[in-house]
């Protein structure tokens, strides 16, 4: 599926930059042909030998070499691969790409192109956290920038936190989900997973069983056909796939906020398992047994009904497929939910314990549209998913 294409590589400085070495070894495997270009800062920390070996081809550095100009100047270098990956990238480099500064070769590449842009960032987790970065993060997304990690764990600097490069293997997976072609290409599909998380006080909450495994798989099977995938995640047990760009929210509130913030979007999946309703009077404080044998009373409101409101915007993706997880009367439910919701799909299943749906690794759904329920066997969550994203393509292409 890689072969062939070719990946412009950005290594940018930090002690993180041995791990592009790693990048281009999986790529190289993979077929794909890598043009290097080392940033003065990351010449401290990798060779233009070692990378020029491992690429097989030359390493570009100097924004005013006029040999290169003459062989490949800089503004044909930044259009003739079909990803440009930025990794690692720190926060100079990022704060350049926001402010749309060219004073390297790098940022002058990066300024230059109309080709789809993947960045790792790496750096301290206080610059990371710092809101200067934060914005210019902020910036890029909008810009369309992709992006993989940070991760969080221990740094070079011995502080812990989230600014950790992501690891090549998974580098190599959202460069392969960049550069997958499929029926989805060029689609953005929207993705919800996991459970919400409804505090009662500030160390409890209301939550669900949800793992998070079904939309995961979905998000997989989408991206695997070629399609742009948001990915809003509640706290699932289930760590999000590669190669897609993960929101993580806690409430159904900030879930809905997410999902808006991610529109517009050609479908959308609601496979999340939303509560439907809220603590209304949850302390600030922890609750505490005051002897009396009371206990405190709670009130309910209702939370934000998502499908729904995604289901009846103006300008709505074309395809909007909800999910419902129920434990009687399943089909009855799901279809009028269907109708009440305003979606065009309902994946319904059967959520009772005995099923060992819920958690689990497995599936039985019945899929509702306006031609009536089609019953699937039960398999495993991963072929649900590819089933259901191939019946979304076919449905999108002739849309």
């Amino acid at each position: 599926m890689l072969a062939g294409k070719r990946v412009l590589l950005i290594i940018g400085g930090g002690i993180a930059a041995y791990k592009s070495l790693l990048l281009i070894r999986l790529l190289r495997g993979a077929g794909v042909a890598v043009t290097p270009v080392l940033t003065a800062a990351g010449a401290q920390f990798v060779t233009p030998l070692s990378v020029s070996a491992l690429a097989g081809e030359k390493v570009y550095s100097n924004l005013f070499d006029l040999t290169d100009e003459a062989e490949m100047g800089h503004i044909q270098l930044s259009r003739v691969a079909d990803l440009i990956v930025v990794a690692p990238a720190t926060a100079d480099l990022m704060a350049k790409m926001a402010g749309g500064r060219a004073d390297d070769l790098a940022s002058t590449l990066l300024l230059a192109t109309d080709t789809p842009v993947l960045v790792a960032p790496a750096m301290n987790v206080r610059m990371w956290d710092h809101p200067a970065t934060q914005r210019n993060l902020a910036q890029l997304r909008t810009d369309g920038v992709r992006f993989v990690g940070p991760d969080e764990g221990e740094m070079a600097c011995g502080e812990f936190g989230p600014g950790r490069l992501a690891e090549p293997e998974a580098i190599f997976a959202s460069i392969s989900a960049a550069l997958a072609t499929g029926p989805l290409q060029g689609r953005h599909v929207l993705v919800t997973s996991g459970p919400t998380q409804e505090p009662i006080d500030p160390v409890r909450f209301i939550a669900n069983r949800s793992s998070g495994a079904q939309g995961t798989a979905i998000a997989v099977a989408l991206r695997d056909l070629g399609a742009k995938v948001t990915f809003v995640t509640g706290p699932a047990t289930v760590p999000p796939p590669e190669g897609v760009a993960v929101v993580r929210v806690e409430t159904a509130a900030q879930m809905l906020a997410a999902v808006q913030a991610a529109l517009p979007a050609d479908a959308a999946v609601f496979a999340a398992a939303v509560a439907d309703w809220r603590v209304a009077n949850a302390s600030g404080q922890k609750m505490k047994k005051d002897g009396s044998g009371q206990a405190p009373a709670l009130q309910f409101a209702e939370n934000p009904d998502i499908l729904a409101t995604v289901s009846h915007a103006v300008g709505r993706p074309a395809l909007v497929v909800g999910f419902a997880a129920e434990t009687e009367d399943v089909v009855a439910h799901a279809m009028a939910k269907r109708l009440r919701k305003g979606c065009d799909w309902i994946v319904a299943n059967d959520v009772s314990p005995a099923t060992g749906i819920m958690g689990g690794t497995e599936n039985a759904v019945t899929l509702i549209t306006d031609a009536g329920a089609e019953v699937w066997p039960r398999m495993a969550k991963d072929e649900v998913a590819r089933r259901l994203a191939a019946r979304m393509a076919e449905v999108l292409a002739h849309g």
